[in-house]
């Protein structure tokens, strides 16, 4: 569970780092009245999502009316397709340097690790590894003092703004003890001219499976509209940035898939494991939802174990009559077509799914790679 900006801030807040005064807006008004208490401010939109700064979440105001027009333009505004409701309306402060100071699971490694740098804010993906240092946490002992120190001295930091660094840090490892945190990041951490050092921006993501043990925070959902709806039909999916809907039957499947479509240089849509046992009902609501995304092309990967492919064909036809899709696997979309089509079917009532969908004029691949290309060229990513 990812915690929004303010509510990592108040966590941390709470164990001893130091965060900038601020307050929770909702309207222009509340905005302008913050920006008359604190004076100059920086108004944040409060998105679970990456690369808010760069996609315009992020905007600074002198006066309460700057505060106010500004924040009249972010609220209700979509960054990365998710509403703005709620800004972080915070004092500007005098930052004489940004790092960047993070603590997460390295899964490669089952164990935390501590990851500092020199160079924090907007583009920290892009920073040189010679200005970052790593070091790995054991479990059984914690992050010691003497660590953290070392690590704070190798970037070239000393006095006491190397000691500032390490208490946060220090603070920051207890936090993620405390709270069974997969990830606590301060980006950027920044450094004030008395020497001393803030949190301008924090992320906390805790354990889904540990938070019956964390009462004390609050739960927030990240799914989506999409998301919801379609669990709500006892399906698994993931919204992602492409242009191709996918629908594969079992997590495997539908991760090869996915996989698949990339290596012939296309940009999958979602993720969606339509499991074991779904009938036709569940797969036609399941394929209205991807085509009101609007894909540039739809692929259907399935193997039939318990889901069988009569019933996927059944689903297929349903929708195409109702939402209109391509006319073939094998060619172009027919006129007033919204989305191309490509179906893959094999396993449980193989022969009968594809003799549905033959009688339909609807070709069908039977191997994935085959299906995946054509998909790709449909969505205008390649050639067939």
């Amino acid at each position: 569970m990812k915690l929004y900006e303010y509510m990592a801030k108040d966590v941390l807040a709470r164990a001893g780092v130091r965060t900038p005064r601020g307050r929770l807006v909702s309207t222009p008004q509340q905005a302008a009245d913050a920006c008359a208490e604190l004076g100059p401010v920086v108004l944040k939109a409060q998105v679970l999502v990456g690369g808010r700064g760069k996609a315009g979440g992020v905007k600074f105001a002198d006066t309460p009316e700057e505060a106010a027009n500004e924040a009249s333009a972010l609220l209700g505004a979509t960054i990365r397709d998710l509403s703005v409701e709620r800004l972080l309306c915070e004092q500007k402060l005098d930052v004489s340097n940004e790092f960047y100071a993070g603590i997460a699971v390295d899964g490669a490694a089952r164990k935390p690790v501590l990851i500092v740098s020199t160079q924090g804010g907007i583009n920290i993906e892009d920073v040189a590894e010679k200005s970052i240092v790593r070091r790995h946490i054991g479990l059984p002992w914690g992050l010691f003092a003497f660590t953290t120190r070392e690590a704070v001295r190798r970037l070239g930091i000393e006095g006491k703004a190397a000691a500032s660094l390490v208490d946060v840090i220090l603070r920051m490892y207890r936090v993620f003890r405390r709270h069974d945190a997969e990830l606590v990041e301060i980006n950027p951490l920044a450094l004030l001219a008395d020497d001393t050092v803030v949190a301008l921006d924090a992320k906390l993501n805790v354990d889904d499976d540990a938070l019956w043990r964390h009462r004390d925070l609050p739960v927030v959902s990240e799914e989506t509209d999409l998301e919801r709806k379609v669990r709500e039909l006892g399906l698994a999916y993931v919204d992602l940035d492409g242009d191709i809907a996918v629908m594969a039957n079992g997590a495997g499947m539908a991760m090869a898939t996915l996989d698949i479509l990339q290596r012939y240089g296309g940009r999958p849509a979602n993720f969606m494991d339509a499991g074991g046992g779904v009938g036709e009902e569940q797969t036609a609501k399941a394929l209205e939802m991807l085509l009101a995304k609007k894909p540039k092309a739809l692929l259907i990967n399935i193997f039939g174990g318990i889901t069988r492919c009569d019933d996927v064909a059944k689903a297929i036809i349903r929708v195409r009559d109702r939402l209109g899709l391509g006319a073939a696997a094998g060619d172009e979309a027919g006129p007033g077509s919204a989305v191309p089509l490509v179906v893959r079917l094999a396993g449980t009532n193989e022969a009968e799914g594809l003799a549905i969908l033959e009688r339909e004029g609807i070709s069908t691949y039977r191997s994935m790679e085959e299906a995946a290309a054509r998909a790709v060229a449909l969505a205008g990513g390649g050639a067939a």
